[in-house]
């Protein structure tokens, strides 16, 4: 088998964890598969050097902020291909550009346009591990470009997919994907599998185990994921189609979401195109929209609400305030004070009362639920933060994930 194994700043946190590393990679290589590594840099490094850059400027060149932060996978690429050779195991470091990683020119979020894998295929036949610096590619112009937040994760699947690999392994401090959080609720199961539709929704709704692009990657490019622990020899959790899993259940997991802030519009102006206008100006101002009630008011105005995340709450607010001062909104109100929790499962398609399940769960807890949205495969509901955890766990109880 061919297997990209991806390994995170915290898994190459220092020189024993490294070494920790080229033994788990020397068993996979022993055991007969090819291997190529994809890794973090070790962590705290990335946070140091963008120190280093604010030391000179507040908004330092972005192209020279690339070449800066690309160095620190591209060391500890180097130093785990040192510790495999010192063991006798042929490895050969390689940076995101001898990987043949193309990006397209938005520097420090770029976007992987192509992957020429050539190079990587013929150190394979050769007999090497490949250990390649994640997060990082190059432009059309050859300079140095980084892929932004979860940027290895995302090299691992894409080169995973540019190889055809059989299976793309993201190592981490956890053991793979949970029913829910277990520090909230400590009879959550770590599930065997999972669809990649179901992770794309328990990772935008607040499930931080693997970032939604890499994931969107994995479905596109049909590689199967598995998400496992460095430091332990769990099984982990294999992301993949939804025919490959057999016994689909009900619901697969719950995700809480502390992040969001909730904007009450009232006596908003009821004419046509006004809630166009009002949410073209906040996408215009980078301000993420998730959940939105509107309700007609008796008196031309309507009201409405809309959650976004709490760090893009200023920019909401000077945005709605501009209406307020054209007289197209009467008055508005926010609370930062909720929580979004989410029932996910490919399982809900086939059957009905799922969502009424839920409700009736938050009704018995004495939970009121702010406002309600759902899809194919969720609900998620907006309740007070207070009653954030009890409302994971009386949902974990009801659709018995702890069995």
């Amino acid at each position: 088998m061919l297997i990209v194994q991806k390994f995170g700043g915290t898994s190459v946190g220092d020189l024993e964890r490294i070494q920790n590393v080229a033994n788990r990679i020397a068993k996979t290589v022993e055991a007969g598969h090819q291997v190529v590594a994809v890794v973090s840099a070790m962590s705290g490094e990335t946070n140091k050097l963008v120190g280093y850059a604010e030391h000179f400027s507040d908004e330092p060149v972005r192209a020279e902020v690339d070449m800066l932060l690309s160095s620190g996978e591209r060391v500890t690429a180097s130093l785990l291909s040192i510790a495999l050779n010192a063991m006798s195991h042929k490895a050969l470091s390689m940076s995101g550009r001898r990987a043949g990683i193309m990006t397209d020119g938005m520097h420090t979020k770029a976007r992987i346009e192509s992957i020429d894998p050539s190079v990587m295929q013929d150190l394979l036949s050769d007999g090497n591990v490949v250990v390649v610096a994640g997060f990082q590619g190059v432009n059309e112009k050859g300079q140095v470009t980084t892929l932004g937040r979860g940027g290895s994760d995302l090299s691992a699947v894409a080169v995973a997919g540019a190889l055809k690999a059989d299976l793309c392994e993201i190592y981490t401090d956890v053991e793979g994907i949970y029913t829910t959080d277990p520090r909230i609720e400590p009879k959550a199961k770590k599930l065997d599998k999972i669809s990649y539709d179901e992770m794309l929704e328990l990772a935008s709704l607040g499930a931080k185990v693997l970032q939604n692009r890499s994931v969107e990657l994995a479905k596109k490019l049909n590689v199967n994921l598995v998400t496992r622990s460095s430091f332990s020899e769990a099984e982990g959790t294999l992301i993949t189609k939804e025919e490959n899993i057999m016994e689909e259940p009900l619901v697969s997991g719950i995700a809480l979401d502390r992040s969001q802030a909730r904007i009450s519009l009232s006596g908003v102006i009821d004419r046509p195109g006004i809630a166009s206008d009002i949410f073209g100006r906040l996408a215009d101002s980078d301000v993420n929209i998730d959940m939105i009630i509107q309700t007609s008011g008796h008196d031309g105005t309507t009201n409405m609400d809309f959650t976004v995340p709490m760090n893009e709450l200023g920019d909401a607010k000077r945005v709605v305030e501009q209406f307020i001062s054209n007289n197209e909104i009467k008055e508005y109100g926010y609370d930062e004070s909720i929580c979004k929790v989410s029932i996910v499962g490919v399982g809900m398609k086939s059957h009905t009362g799922v969502a009424a399940k839920a409700f009736q769960t938050m009704a018995d807890e004495n939970i009121n639920i702010l406002m309600i949205s759902t899809s194919e495969i969720k609900v998620s509901m907006v309740i007070a933060e207070k009653y954030a955890e009890l409302a994971v766990r009386s949902l974990h109880s009801v659709y018995e994930l702890e069995k």
